[in-house]
């Protein structure tokens, strides 16, 4: 991983994507800080780092697709595609909806069809709990791929990347709360 984009990420979610203040989580938990990884995924500069990070720490993997659940996923998938095309990494991209569509395709994942067998990494802005990811991976092992592992942007330390780890996902955050003092 490059160490300059990291930093830099680093100094950008700092400034933009924490509120230090108190906040229920969408797991019921009282925080004392809340985290918006889309006010960094959002911004051009952010998504650029973002992107080329996550390309840095799947390269290595023999990975097909990419993708997770909307949507705090959304910008990062889509920022994801344009630094994997530039790189040459014939990745799918999709989007894991919450709930199955009621019309049309009826389709929970978005974008063109995974195939079984595919190995896919499931991304997110943030793992509290873990659910966002287990909704995506619980999705795409429905369709008969295999989750290489689970990338956060940070990961709060609540749990979250246990829970996936009894799953047999191997998870790995760019960053941890406690790398920005929480």
């Amino acid at each position: 991983m490059n160490i300059d984009n990291r930093e830099e990420l680093k100094k950008l979610l700092d400034a933009q994507a924490f509120e230090r203040r108190q906040v229920v989580l969408s797991s019921g938990k009282t925080s004392n800080y809340y985290f918006d990884g889309r006010k960094v995924s959002l911004n051009p500069m952010g998504a650029y780092l973002i992107a080329n990070i996550i390309c840095d720490m799947i390269k290595d993997d023999e990975v097909d697709a990419v993708g997770g659940l909307t949507l705090g996923a959304d910008p990062i998938v889509g920022a994801l595609g344009v630094a994997a095309y530039q790189r040459n990494m014939p990745l799918t991209l999709f989007i894991v909806r919450k709930e199955p569509k009621k019309h049309g395709t009826m389709r929970q994942i978005e974008g063109p069809p995974l195939k079984p067998g595919q190995r896919v990494v499931v991304v997110d802005d943030v793992i509290t709990t873990g659910g966002s990811i287990i909704k995506a991976v619980q999705a795409v092992r429905k369709v008969g791929c295999e989750v290489v592992k689970a990338i956060a942007l940070v990961d709060r330390q609540e749990g979250g990347a246990e829970a996936l780890e009894k799953m047999g996902v191997k998870v790995q955050p760019v960053f941890t709360a406690a790398e920005f003092g929480l």
